[in-house]
């Protein structure tokens, strides 16, 4: 029986080595508690000014350090409408199936309501999109849970309304865009959606 220990040992640390090459490129994409390699929030790396409205910043990355996070701040100048982007797959290209999730927790503050549009990758473009209220939070930071029940979406009959339904919208999600038409000063913290992980790039 002693004889076989040495073996046995041999064997593990062989095994130990065949499978530290496959597991590494994984945990080098994302730090410790679950965050990417690169700035995100809850994993979403990628919150953008798009350039429509005038914000700062005008256009770019919105992720500025918070302690040892990471906040998404952009302000909205002037009474126009304004748009603030996430995407949810990191990618323009990416979109995600949200039909079986609950909803999402946001975690922020504004200075005056807004909207959130939830932007397929097949209507992209256009302000005709599926939106509800985010309400303004007085400048506290507030966790509320919005959910992807339909009665709760809604359009604006100035931006127009879609041409598709918010249950397609829901299957090829591609990204949460953030509207508004007053001043506003905003910083999101934290963006949850039920039953879906951002893949980190």
């Amino acid at each position: 029986m002693r004889g076989r220990f040495p073996f046995a040992r041999t064997l593990s640390v062989l095994a130990a080595l065949l499978v530290l090459p496959l597991t590494a490129p994984a945990a080098a994409s994302a730090r410790p508690g679950g965050e990417c390699a690169t700035p995100s929030i809850d994993r979403l790396q990628q919150w953008l000014a798009s350039g429509e409205g005038t914000t700062v910043p005008a256009t770019g990355s919105l992720l500025v350090p918070e302690g040892h996070r990471y906040a998404a701040r952009v302000t909205f100048l002037k009474a126009e409408w304004h748009v603030a982007v996430v995407w949810l797959g990191n990618e323009f290209e990416a979109q995600a199936d949200l039909s079986r999730s609950a909803g999402f927790l946001l975690t922020y503050r504004a200075t005056d309501d807004l909207y959130v549009q939830l932007r397929p990758a097949s209507h992209w473009s256009g302000g005709d999109k599926w939106l509800t209220l985010v309400p303004s939070t007085g400048g506290k930071l507030v966790t509320r849970f919005f959910g992807f029940s339909p009665r709760r979406w809604t359009s604006l009959p100035e931006l127009g309304t879609p041409s598709y339904s918010f249950a397609s919208a829901l299957r090829e999600a591609r990204g949460l865009v953030f509207v508004g038409k007053t001043p506003n000063e905003l910083d999101f913290r934290g963006l949850r959606i039920d039953g879906y992980r951002p893949p980190c790039l």
